[in-house]
C-alpha cells in the first residue's frame, strides 16, 4: 500500500517562508505525477503545484503563482513546495499528493484532484500577519 508522507508544515509570519517534502513509499515505479493540494478552514480542496515527475513540466494555483515552486527530489517519489512571501491567507492543510496511471493533460493542468490516486495525511502551515 503506497504512502504518502508529509513534512515540513508550521508557522511561520507573513513574508515568511516554508518548504514542504513529500515522500511516497512501497511503490517500485515512478510516479506519474505528484501535487499538493490544501485546504482552509471551512473551503474546499484547492489545487497549489503538480509536476510530472519525467520531464518536470510544472502547473501551478493562480493565487500561488510567482511565490511558489514545486520541484522533484533526487530520490524517486521525492517533491518538495517551497513557498516564498507567505501570506495568511496561505494558511491551510497542506497535503501531497500522487498518481501512477495516465492521466489527463488538461484536467492535470488544472491542477484536477480527482486525477490523483492517494493522498497524505496532510501538514499544517499557519501564517500570521
Amino acid at each position: 500500500q503506497v504512502q504518502l508522507v508529509e513534512s515540513g508544515g508550521g508557522s511561520v509570519q507573513a513574508g515568511g517562508s516554508l518548504r514542504l517534502a513529500c515522500a511516497a513509499s512501497d511503490h517500485p515505479e515512478s510516479a506519474n505525477v505528484m501535487g499538493w493540494f490544501r485546504q482552509a478552514p471551512g473551503k474546499g480542496r484547492e489545487g497549489v503545484a503538480v509536476i510530472y515527475l519525467d520531464g518536470g513540466r510544472t502547473y501551478y494555483g493562480t493565487s500561488v503563482k510567482g511565490r511558489f515552486s514545486i520541484s522533484r527530489g533526487n530520490t524517486k517519489n521525492t517533491v518538495y513546495l517551497q513557498m516564498n512571501d507567505l501570506k495568511p491567507e496561505d494558511t491551510a492543510m497542506y497535503y501531497c499528493a500522487a498518481v501512477w496511471g495516465p492521466v489527463g493533460w488538461y484536467a492535470i493542468s488544472k491542477l484536477d484532484e480527482n486525477e490523483f490516486q492517494y493522498w497524505g495525511q496532510g501538514t499544517q502551515v499557519t501564517v500570521s500577519s
